[in-house]
């Protein structure tokens, strides 16, 4: 598996294709984060055009197994954040039906 970009090397990337500084493109990355965890507070979802959708779903309590006894154990119900790709996104990585 390749090694993925870091958050500097993503900067710089950003920079260079948009003529922008490095902390220009910070401070919009940061507010662009800011901006999904407020959002995603308020109304439990969050899009992000042509990428995907941020979501807050409840997951309802459960039976599970400790996988090193096999006894089986309560997990408690619990929200969780999710990101699900957009079909444009998927279709460019995967490659859409033809």
């Amino acid at each position: 598996m390749a090694k993925v970009i870091t958050k500097a090397q993503t900067v710089g990337i950003l920079a260079d294709k948009t003529g922008l500084t490095k902390k220009q493109v910070v401070g919009f990355m940061d507010e662009l984060q800011g901006l999904a965890v407020k959002e995603a507070k308020k109304s439990g979802a969050f899009v992000l055009p042509g990428i995907g959708k941020v979501v807050l779903s409840n997951r309802k309590a459960r039976m599970g197994r400790n996988p090193q006894t096999g006894e089986p154990i309560k997990i408690a119900a619990k929200r969780v954040v999710r990101i699900r790709a957009v079909k444009v996104l998927k279709d460019a990585i995967l490659g859409g039906k033809k």
